[in-house]
């Protein structure tokens, strides 16, 4: 249960849905943080009411049984949700605005446009972002924000010697080979860092 508390936090802080803090040392406060932030993005949000429904309220911590089936349900539901309106800050606080144009292949001053809500981020950019995120949420289980950045612009045997960064070049998708592979490499550093 630790690893998918872990797991769901790490994409929630990376999708901008929970503000980077020193995690709570129990696993209890981490459930009830998770379940207060999740839902205002309209995601999980049956789930997190099942969880407080379970007990999470309580002094200890409800029957795993009970629990894990829920946090698997929150974790493929921030997997299927972009949300830009928070992706965009929880990446700023990773990458400037350069880098981030770039690597989701926005002009800087559409980034501005979509960071303040002046515009709408269209859904093939939210997709990038949103792939984006999920990498950096994969990435901070094992690496502070320089080392997601510098991960991401090394290159790498598994992906033919090309950095990760090149192969998010253009109006790229995140359901092609190369972002695939990208996520695989990521997520993989994850299930190392869990054994």
């Amino acid at each position: 249960m630790r690893r998918l508390v872990f797991e769901a936090s790490r994409r929630a802080e990376a999708m901008g849905l929970m503000e980077p803090e020193t995690p709570p040392r129990d696993e209890n406060a981490a459930l009830r943080l998770l379940v207060s932030r999740v839902p205002r993005a309209g995601i999980a949000a049956a789930a997190a009411e099942r969880l407080n429904a379970v007990g999470l309220n309580n002094v200890e911590v409800p029957d795993a049984a009970e629990i894990v089936p829920l946090l698997e349900t929150m974790i493929a539901a921030l997997e299927a949700s972009p949300v830009p309106k928070f992706e965009w800050a929880g990446l700023g606080r990773v990458f400037g605005p350069d880098d981030l144009a770039a690597l989701i292949n926005v002009s800087l001053s559409s980034l501005k446009r979509y960071v303040s809500g002046e515009r709408a981020t269209p859904d093939d950019v939210a997709a990038r972002l949103h792939f984006l995120a999920l990498v950096v949420g994969d990435l901070a289980g094992s690496y502070n924000d320089v080392g997601i950045r510098r991960w991401l612009q090394r290159k790498r045997t598994r992906l033919a010697g090309r950095a990760p960064a090149a192969l998010l070049k253009g109006n790229w998708d995140p359901d092609e080979e190369g972002p695939r592979r990208i996520r695989q490499l990521a997520t993989e550093l994850v299930s190392l860092s869990a054994t």
